[in-house]
């Protein structure tokens, strides 16, 4: 996730926050100062954080250890003089929420689709509870006809937590989507740092390169998952290609 996560909201101390509101003479509460810090952190991605976020972002720092990781089966890890290469795993099948946004920049399409996600996370949904989270959150890429360039649009989702699989809340912002995906399998490589469309392409001709010719890989549809948040210098990500048949 270029612009918030979960893992965004943790970890606030005193000192950050007042950092982000030097400015500001007048004194803040506690929900003002969580908005003015991701007020800042967002100019920095060219995507602003509506006031009517500040529900969200708090809901989300009282629930920030309520997160389950997705559920998959690894099949066989790949290393070269102790380095690891890339990963295979298949993921299970399961309800996903899913938005898509369709941004001048990659990293504006994910932050705001994931602003959407927050929002239904967070008691915007049929359910009226906060649902809680899974990690990674992904992000579908499709490619051009070049093979090189990102389509604009951009679909950002959420594995649906284990006790909202059988029964899934519905959200009330018409541009999320409840989707049921059958499972993938996936070459997986880890990257560190940002998730922009510079160093996502990066990291795409890489895993190529070290995979070599292919037809069993799909190259018109990657995905991107995120595990930590921006603010971390060296975040975990990873790289996955698809494979066309499990």
């Amino acid at each position: 996730m270029a612009l918030i996560s979960l893992e965004d909201l943790d970890g606030l101390d005193d000192e950050q926050l007042d950092d982000d509101i030097t400015d500001n003479p007048e004194p803040m509460d506690e929900d003002d100062r969580l908005l003015s810090h991701w007020q800042a952190v967002a100019s920095t991605h060219q995507v602003s954080v509506p006031p009517d976020m500040t529900g969200p972002i708090q809901e989300m720092t009282r629930n920030s250890q309520q997160r389950e990781p997705l559920p998959f089966a690894p099949i066989s890890r790949h290393e070269k003089m102790g380095e690891e290469l890339y990963e295979e795993r298949v993921y299970a099948a399961g309800h996903w929420a899913c938005v898509t946004r369709g941004e001048d920049l990659y990293e504006q399409s994910i932050s705001m689709g994931f602003m959407k996600l927050m929002r239904f996370i967070c008691k915007e949904n049929s359910a009226g509870k906060y649902l809680g989270m899974t990690v990674p959150v992904v992000s579908n890429i499709h490619m051009m006809e070049d093979g090189t360039t990102f389509k604009k649009d951009v679909q950002t989702s959420f594995f649906l937590p284990t006790d909202f699989q059988t029964n899934p809340p519905q959200p009330y912002d018409s541009d999320i989507t409840i989707v049921y995906r059958e499972p993938i399998r996936v070459v997986t490589r880890t990257f560190l740092g940002t998730t922009t469309e510079e160093t996502v392409t990066r990291q795409i001709s890489l895993l190529w390169e070290i995979l070599g010719a292919t037809d069993d890989l799909c190259r018109d549809n990657y995905m991107v998952a995120v595990y930590e948040n921006p603010g971390v210098p060296r975040r975990r990500n990873e790289i996955w290609f698809i494979r066309r048949n499990l």
